[in-house]
């Protein structure tokens, strides 16, 4: 029953064609589409690592024509001129909004800090939106994100790409069909460590040349400069202005099934029994309560998901419902009334004990380019399946466990409506940010 493939055998595996797209019923109807039925005229905020991959996927049919690409770093873009010469390449994404008027969307696939502003200003400028998860850095700007987009009918999509592949798509209908049970809880991890206990280096190294520090900070506060990695280009992750965290990068992926198939809302408490960070950097070894309200999928008027990270894992009586055979590195646990679904991230769910589903046949599902179903949206054909109506309360839920780790050992009671949280006022202050002066976004700031 055991079938695993990487990230990367996935999107090597993702089909390219958009027939038979998988339409939520979360998502409304009549969506503004910028190019229906025709060519989509696509800008890129961000140029390499998972940006380079984003590029490739939206471009992956031939109705869109990449215009425009932005990084703060034009070292980056080298390779993208290079396989787009006609491309407009831009080291301001303000200056590239501003300019390409023709634009019918744009992908934001930069440091999680910036997600919020430049989503926004590309949807107040009526343009479709694919945004990497999480969709922002804080609550506040999710909740608006979503309000926006919702209002003013565009079409967005969470980089979530997983969430249309043929394996999680699955594991949702099999939990759907009551195939084990109704649901009494769910346990989710990842072994990543975006953390670092270590003190910010105190110094202020050059900045390279063709990298723009200020542009990078965007709406964070000045500081210096200290390379050598340490936020650019990859260890922003870790800094707790800039990245989310493990929860963040992984939570969204690792957190979709549970959400999808259980149909959840947002949750009544979190409560964090991890380390705190301290000034500068998020910890690692994460573990995070979320107790949500019950739901026709759930066994209980409430229903408990945990998640963990680094080296911590679900308790040993939790594992020892798997007969045996030890967690994958990264993955989601549904504890079921009539059995157990084990579901590897990325990979095939497995269902225990193995006797009592001998014989099980799968439920049929269709696996959906995630990138070209946003490219099909904005033509004005089908629907996104991870719009920020469903994207929006998903990185809230997420994001609520950055909040708790601050208060470790602490029961945070969380009130969706009113975006704050009851019983401790000192977390409040953690559910909005202010931005730097001059980075200011009109329904952000």
């Amino acid at each position: 029953m055991k079938s695993q493939f990487s990230r990367r055998d996935f999107l090597r595996r993702a089909t390219l064609t958009a027939a038979g797209l998988w339409a939520a019923p979360y998502v409304t109807s009549g969506l503004r589409a910028a190019s229906p039925n025709g060519l989509v005229l696509h800008a890129s905020i961000g140029a390499s690592g998972q940006a380079a991959d984003d590029i490739r996927g939206i471009t992956g049919a031939p109705a869109v024509r990449l215009l425009a690409v932005a990084d703060v770093d034009l070292t980056h873009t080298a390779a993208v001129k290079q396989k787009f010469p006609d491309v407009k390449v831009y080291q301001d994404w303000r200056e590239l909004l501003d300019k390409e008027k023709s634009i019918d969307s744009v992908n934001v696939t930069v440091p999680d800090h910036m997600h919020a502003a430049i989503a926004m200003s590309a949807l107040q400028r009526g343009k479709s939106v694919y945004c990497q998860k999480p969709l922002t850095h804080d609550l506040y700007e999710a909740r608006r994100l979503t309000e926006f987009a919702r209002k003013n009918r565009l079409v967005t999509q969470m980089g979530i790409q997983i969430h249309s592949s043929g394996v999680y798509q699955q594991a949702v209908r099999i939990i759907q069909d009551g195939t084990i049970g109704k649901v009494k809880e769910v346990h989710a991890w990842s072994e990543k460590k975006w953390g670092d206990g270590s003190p910010r280096p105190d110094r202020s190294d050059p900045v390279p040349a063709g990298f723009n520090w200020d542009w990078w900070l965007g709406t964070a506060a000045a500081r210096p400069f200290i390379g050598g990695g340490y936020y650019h280009p990859g260890e922003w992750r870790k800094r707790l202005d800039f990245g989310t965290g493990t929860f963040g990068d992984m939570g969204c992926h690792i957190y979709d099934p549970p959400f999808n198939a259980l149909a959840l809302t947002a949750p009544v408490s979190v409560h964090s029994e991890g380390p705190a960070p301290d000034q500068w950097n998020w910890a690692v070894n994460a573990v995070i309560h979320y107790l949500f309200p019950g739901t026709q999928y759930t066994a209980e008027p409430t229903v408990p998901v945990t998640w963990y990270d680094g080296d911590e894992r679900p308790p040993k009586e939790v594992q020892a419902l798997l007969g045996g055979d030890s967690l994958p590195g990264q993955g989601s646990l549904f504890i079921g009334t009539k059995g157990v679904m084990l579901l590897p991230h990325i990979g095939s769910a497995q269902l225990y004990p193995e006797k009592d589903f001998d014989g099980f046949k799968r439920p049929k599902v269709e696996e959906h380019d995630h990138w070209q179903q946003f490219v099909e949206a904005v033509r004005g054909n089908g629907r996104t399946s991870a719009s920020f109506d469903y994207a929006g309360p998903l990185s809230e839920t997420v994001l609520l466990g950055s909040v708790a780790c601050r208060f470790p050992k602490t029961t945070l009671e969380w009130n969706a409506q009113a975006l704050r949280f009851t019983n401790v006022r000192e977390a409040n202050r953690y559910v909005r940010r202010t931005y730097r002066h001059g980075w200011e976004v009109k329904g952000l700031s």
